[in-house]
């Protein structure tokens, strides 16, 4: 069988580049059903993008690479077509657009569109071989128990990189990147939780607030969550991307306020107070009882120095903690890394090397914020590589 576009992966990308790529285009992916991911998303409401999406939002090997797709196929361009579907949306926090309703609107504006190009998709379907020919590509894939063979002269691949596994998340497209010489930068879990030993923090498990969370000369100003095996909450998965096994984290618990004028404030007025009561009231009670304990803090307010309520402060705007992993790929939200951009049009997200051959979404090197950016990157990449195919007619 022969068709002019094949695409891997009927993820957010895959599905994008399939509206935009032209005529006799063919989805495949071996999930039960497409856009699972975005199913999931934000909480079953989807995240969709972010209005402050641009360049500064994304980590790459190479920041500028993302620039040219990002600026032809916006956030705006993409809410054009939400409201084209009459999907209601609205602002969470940060720029973050969700559905009022469902996740699957998303899925179901996709698939529309994709009816509307003509584009065909086949599901429950495993790619065993592929392969270059003189004129494109041939894949050897497996479908109902039986073999077919199917060639293409585009050959796109948007099968996401490896977090969540259980969905299904395999590491195909580093396979057939590296089976055609291109080359990978190094991978690993991002916007992730991060684990402690010794469930240093069980007994805080649920406690949230807001933080001020740095590392590597980052920081994200959002809520950080106890979890009985480390932390989490937007601000950890945030700084995740930029923290490194042995890294310290640096968390600011009053990133809103000064804790030490409010505490000489108190002094003032209520010195007989037990310290360790009246960061009870300045904290979550749980946390404010861990801190008592862990760092020995004892006495009235009244009885404390200038000094000692600044050492005090130091700690409370400034507590260096050292994660000794993170949770994996099993709960990461993206992978960071993937497809060195190099090897890459930044226009087409053609191969500069095997013509024909393209890599869009997750699993190149431009992975984003938490917050709607990587869907972002997904529909910018995807219709990146899919305008470039249809403009070969």
């Amino acid at each position: 069988m022969q068709f002019e576009t094949i695409i891997l992966g009927a993820g957010a990308a895959g599905m994008m580049c399939a509206i935009h790529a032209g005529r006799d285009v063919l989805l495949l992916d071996h999930a039960k059903a497409p856009g699972e991911k975005i199913r999931i998303s934000g909480g079953g409401r989807c995240n969709f993008t972010n209005m402050h999406a641009g360049p500064a939002n994304f980590l790459s090997q190479n920041p500028h690479f993302a620039k040219s797709a990002l600026a032809r196929y916006t956030q705006w361009d993409f809410l054009d077509l939400v409201g084209r579907h009459g999907i209601d949306w609205h602002e969470k926090t940060l720029g973050q657009l969700f559905c009022d309703d469902s996740a699957k609107q998303i899925v179901a504006m996709l698939l529309d569109e994709m009816t509307q190009a003509g584009a065909t998709m086949w599901l429950q379907t495993t790619i065993a071989s592929v392969d270059k020919t003189e004129t494109g590509f041939r894949l050897v894939i497996e479908s109902d128990g039986r073999r077919k063979t199917v060639d293409c002269r585009h050959l796109v691949i948007a099968t996401g990189g490896k977090s969540i596994p259980k969905m299904g998340a395999t590491g195909l497209a580093y396979d057939i990147a590296r089976q055609f010489g291109l080359t990978l930068t190094d991978i690993r879990p991002a916007l992730v939780p991060l684990t402690f030993p010794d469930g240093r923090f069980t007994g805080l498990a649920g406690v949230a607030l807001p933080v001020r969370v740095s590392c590597n000369a980052t920081r994200f100003d959002e809520a950080m969550l106890f979890t009985h095996r480390g932390l989490s909450g937007p601000a950890i998965l945030q700084i995740s991307s930029y923290w490194r096994e042995g890294d310290t984290i640096r968390v600011n618990l009053f990133p809103n306020s000064d804790p030490f004028e409010a505490l000489r404030a108190q002094r003032q007025q209520a010195g007989r107070k037990n310290l360790s009561t009246v960061l009870a009231q300045m904290l979550p009670s749980r946390l404010a009882d861990y801190l008592t304990r862990e760092w020995q803090i004892a006495g009235n307010l009244g009885d404390q120095s200038d000094a000692a309520l600044g050492a005090l402060c130091d700690r409370l705007t400034g507590w260096d903690l050292t994660p000794t992993g993170s949770e994996g790929y099993r709960t990461a939200e993206v992978t960071l890394g993937g497809i060195d951009t190099d090897g890459l049009s930044s226009k087409t997200m053609m191969s500069k090397t095997v013509p024909g051959l393209y890599f869009i979404g997750e699993c190149v090197d431009v992975t984003g914020w938490l917050g709607g950016f990587n869907f972002q990157w997904a529909w910018s990449s995807g219709f990146a590589a899919g305008s470039a195919i249809a403009a070969q007619g």
